[in-house]
């Protein structure tokens, strides 16, 4: 038996999808089903059971859980803007310290969902080798919560029978409950099908013009692969980037779901709350050395291919995965 924590979110519903197109069923999901977005990320998949938060943690807790083969740890606040320290230190930091604990003490294979956030503006790199954590400047307090409990495993020597998952900018369908925190394509997807025109944050540092600033974006579907990789490879462990390995800029995914819609650029260049100005990432790209030197070695879909996927067979058709 599998667990997807977070399994009818975004990343965790895709990997349930991920994990029936291998013929695995019997899973269990662990989630608040509080948008009805979720309950249509669900209504595809197969499952055996759908169990509320505290309930699962309470069986955890107790030590009830068992025939347990794996947890896929994706549940957790994945706000960037969440301003409630103790509400992140509970739900992403303490919660994941509980599963982990668990799954060492039973040999149960544990797979969490780290994040890029903890390597900050990037100037000390965007390697995953876990010797450097301790230079990591998070910018905000979900990137803390998430480098927080990487530490924690660091320090109870914990990386050789767990792996977290350090996901970039990833994007695709099921993400459409996400509201302001859903992806760019969906958000310029929307923008362009409702106004004609895609609007874009300008940029407030001189080395980048607007738009330029750069992501690591990466399609779900290569997200689920790179994540199912570890469930076979139950030899390896560690902290991994999950990511294309290639920096795009806004305005390159911008003209993409122009091009993917048909429609004449029109791009509009709009002001950047100066609440997150500060806190703003201009540049991430991931380091990929370390997962293809683990033995995952499918290519990255291109931000083009993945955007041109994603608009005509889900987003223009309104479908989740399944």
């Amino acid at each position: 038996m599998i667990v997807v924590t977070g399994g009818a979110g975004f990343i965790g519903s895709a990997l349930i999808h991920g994990l029936n197109e291998k013929g695995i069923k019997d899973i269990w999901v662990v989630d608040q089903v509080d948008h009805p977005e979720k309950q249509e990320n669900l209504n595809p998949l197969i499952f055996d059971r759908l169990i509320g938060i505290d309930d699962f943690l309470k069986d955890v807790l107790k030590k009830k859980l068992s025939r347990c083969d794996a947890i896929f740890h994706m549940g957790a606040c994945s706000s960037t803007t969440e301003t409630d320290e103790s509400f992140l230190t509970k739900n992403n930091f303490e919660y994941t310290r509980h599963l982990a604990s668990f799954c060492l003490e039973k040999g149960i294979r544990f797979i969490y969902a780290s994040s890029a956030a903890t390597y900050g503006a990037g100037e000390n790199g965007y390697s995953d080798d876990e010797s450097r954590l301790e230079i990591l400047k998070p910018l905000n307090l979900y990137g803390d919560s998430k480098q927080k409990f990487d530490l924690w495993a660091q320090a109870e020597g914990a990386f050789k029978n767990l792996v977290g998952l350090k996901y970039f900018n990833v994007y695709g369908p099921n993400e459409y409950h996400k509201q302001d925190m859903q992806s760019m394509v969906r958000k310029g997807f929307l923008q362009l099908r409702d106004t004609g025109k895609l609007r874009l944050f300008k940029s407030y540092k001189s080395e980048y013009s607007d738009g330029d600033q750069e992501r690591d974006f990466l399609y779900i579907k290569d997200a689920v692969a790179m994540t199912l990789f570890f469930l076979e490879r139950q030899d390896v462990g560690g902290i991994f980037n999950v990511g294309s390995g290639k920096a795009r800029n806004w305005n390159d995914l911008a003209k993409a779901i122009f091009v993917a819609m048909s429609k004449k650029l029109n791009i509009e260049y709009i002001d950047m709350p100066s609440e997150i100005r500060n806190q703003y990432q201009y540049h991430t790209c991931s380091d990929t050395e370390k997962i293809r030197n683990a033995g995952y070695s499918k290519p990255a879909m291109s931000l083009e291919a993945g955007i041109e996927n994603y608009v005509t067979q889900y987003l223009i058709p309104e479908k989740h995965l399944g």
